[in-house]
């Protein structure tokens, strides 16, 4: 009777795989016979496609650094091995010159290339899959306008079995909910705009929702924070770490200009995202500004005023006080704990950051946003706040913006470790940060791999 369950039960897994297998095969869409010339595109298409591609930050994905636009070869890391972009210029035989509208349109929405080749969720296919057809025909006009560039695209370096393409058929049959995006008909019109660009070509939730340990996205928690590219990326919902509650102005702002006087300055994987939206039309810009306002919740507005006001007031009464001038002159941990005040981290504080973090108005630069209301400080784990002391913060390439230096040659690992204690301590009321060290280890460790892999 056992063998006989046995037998049955590989029989079923037997013709279970060879159903897959039969599922995962796509057919191959005939390559065209000449590349579309730029000409048959019309202009307002491309530009079009233009602000979308820069949206979607096609650019910052497939193209490496110093290497020509949308060439791909970037390496992609993810915890089961490292990927690499795709070539997605319109040369013919390295990128995508042969491929038909139909063929671009079926990668984008069912992560499926030209000749049937499954494409590993790294590609957010199921985020683009919510495009619409006439936004992913406007992208498909900017990239067939584009220099060719002939480039061979880099195998991926995948761990065994998962460097099976069977394998990414596998997670399109379990994660892959496709779209066309669907309108709430209760909400208005720019928020929807909003809700549409943020959740389909913008792709936010790649950044900023949490994923499961095969990689999909936590439907039951959007936007509740997530990771990508070492950083995290902080929770856009009612578990934002924003002492100070995000309004559609300051998201604005951030968005339009990477600064909110009341949040911050952006910083790593969000200073590309940032630039790339000066593409975008003003009315964009303030559709996901309104639709991401609108994630924190209905708080009462009286509510949200008491909240900001008291992190304000918090803010300043730790910022670092300077008597008569020079930030030299600061004095470091007043109003905090008193072991952090004498720390090792409070003496590299006062060394390294005063000179600009203080509450002084001389600056040999621009005067950053109070410590104390940076989501930042305040989030539940070091991460982004190690890889912003170890690189600091700089404008985008013909940008202009803050400017923070990187102290990765100048601190060592136990000193960047010191001070981020002390900074938590100090300038925020969350609890201190668990596991530091590690913290900072992972993040040279990351920096060096990524570094050597370029």
């Amino acid at each position: 009777m056992i063998w006989r369950v046995l037998a049955g039960f590989m029989l079923v897994l037997i013709l279970a795989f060879v159903g897959f297998y039969a599922w995962s095969i796509r057919p191959e869409i005939p390559a065209l016979a000449e590349t579309p010339a730029p000409s048959s595109f019309s202009p307002d298409q491309v530009k079009r496609g233009a602000q979308l591609a820069s949206l979607g930050d096609c650019t910052t994905c497939h193209t490496t650094r110093n290497g020509r636009p949308y060439a791909g070869g970037l390496p992609v890391p993810t915890p089961f091995g490292t990927l690499y972009a795709s070539n997605i210029t319109p040369d013919r035989e390295t990128g995508i010159g042969a491929w038909p509208e139909d063929a671009f349109r079926r990668a984008l929405r069912e992560g499926v290339g030209r000749k049937g080749t499954h494409y590993y969720p790294a590609f957010p296919y199921d985020h683009f899959t919510f495009g619409s057809d006439d936004d992913i025909a406007a992208i498909y006009a900017f990239l067939m306008t584009r220099e060719p560039v002939r480039q061979l695209n880099r195998t991926p370096d995948l761990i065994f079995p998962l460097d099976s393409r069977l394998f990414a058929a596998g997670w399109q049959l379990l994660f892959l909910h496709k779209g066309p995006y669907e309108a709430d008909a209760s909400k208005d019109p720019d928020w929807n705009r909003g809700a549409y660009l943020a959740d389909s070509v913008g792709h936010c939730g790649a950044c900023h929702t949490p994923r499961n340990f095969l990689g999909a996205e936590e439907r039951g928690d959007r936007f509740g924070g997530g990771t990508g590219e070492n950083w995290t990326g902080p929770a856009l919902n009612q578990s934002s770490p924003a002492p100070v509650p995000w309004t559609a102005d300051q998201l604005y702002a951030y968005l339009r200009h990477g600064f909110a006087d009341q949040h911050g300055t952006a910083a790593g994987p969000m200073q590309p995202v940032v630039s790339n939206m000066q593409k975008l039309p003003d009315e964009d810009v303030r559709a996901l500004a309104a639709y991401f306002a609108s994630l924190e919740g209905p708080q009462e507005a009286a509510a949200r005023e008491r909240q900001a006001k008291d992190a304000v007031e918090f803010a300043q009464q730790r910022e670092v006080k300077v008597a008569g001038g020079p930030a030299t002159n600061a004095t470091i941990g007043s109003g905090g704990n008193s072991d952090d005040a004498n720390s090792d981290g409070a003496a590299i504080f006062a060394g390294a950051c005063a000179t600009c973090h203080h509450d002084g108005r001389a600056l040999p630069a621009s005067r950053p946003t109070p410590i104390g209301l940076s989501s930042v400080v305040n989030e539940p784990t070091p991460t982004n706040f190690v890889q912003i002391v170890l690189n600091g913060i700089h404008p985008q390439p013909g940008m202009r913006g803050p400017l923070m230096p990187g102290f990765a040659g100048a601190l060592t690992n136990q000193q960047i470790a010191a001070v981020a204690s002390y900074v938590r301590g100090q300038f925020s009321k969350q609890p201190a940060w668990q596991n530091v060290d590690k913290a900072v280890s992972s993040a040279t460790r990351q920096q060096a791999s990524a570094e050597s892999a370029q």
